[in-house]
């Protein structure tokens, strides 16, 4: 026990088991509408409501990162989580994670301009997303960070949706799945560079529970927001 009988810290390797646990228990590739998606089972009018209602998450990342930009302290890892922002707005029209889900749109049949306008957004997914953003900007800097640790899962993911379109879903242009194949490399590279700032800037054994906690809470919000796709209508 330390101080004030407060429980001593974890070692590096249990935090980093916790953490890691949280996504294997609870992250959302096991999700029944993930489930379905990768067996091939959505009909088109299921997977343009999916497409649609994650663009208004993924127009939100560069969003929660500049949250999180604004309370890092020190200029490297500033460069690192600028280069987040760069990642999915590009530096030119064009370019980046958002530009590359827009074109997955358009291979799915839909308008870029009516996913901008947001119009077949549901409520459930804007309070899941706003829930995020609002977590970003309020929280210390290391929860936020900590939150966005569900990327130690995301290559598997990436791989596991690349080969599911690829197989069940010919109909959408291979080129539309470019989303999935730059996030593979850009997924595993971002998780460890912020799982390395989580474990350094965690100390006390009450920040690392913390940590744990909104690793939890940003798995229940990317469950939340399939809960309200899956059950979004037709």
């Amino acid at each position: 026990m330390h101080a004030h009988g407060a429980a001593a810290p974890w070692t590096t390797t249990e935090f980093t088991g916790r953490l890691r646990a949280v996504t294997a228990a609870r992250y959302h590739d096991r999700h029944p509408f993930n489930l379905r998606m990768h067996k091939g089972e959505l009909t088109p009018a299921e997977l343009r409501r999916w497409i649609a209602n994650r663009f208004h998450y993924q127009r939100h990342i560069p969003v929660k990162d500049a949250l999180i930009l604004a309370k890092l302290e020190r200029p490297a890892p500033r460069r690192a989580w600028l280069r987040r922002i760069r990642d999915h707005d590009g530096t030119a029209e064009g370019e980046g994670g958002i530009e590359r889900w827009l074109r997955l749109g358009e291979a799915a049949g839909l308008d870029r301009e009516e996913l901008w306008d947001a119009s077949r957004v549901l409520p459930g997914v804007r309070l899941a997303v706003d829930g995020y953003v609002n977590f970003c900007r309020l929280s210390p800097v290391v929860e936020a960070v900590a939150a966005s640790l569900t990327e130690l899962s995301a290559p598997d993911l990436m791989r596991t949706r690349i080969d599911a379109f690829e197989t069940h879903y010919p109909w959408i242009d291979p080129a539309g799945l470019a989303y999935f194949r730059t996030r593979v490399d850009q997924g595993a590279r971002d998780g460890e560079e912020a799982l390395a700032l989580v474990l350094d800037q965690a100390r006390t054994r009450e920040q690392q529970e913390r940590a744990v906690g909104a690793l939890g809470f940003k798995c229940d919000v990317l469950w939340a927001l399939l809960d309200a796709v899956d059950g979004g209508g037709p």
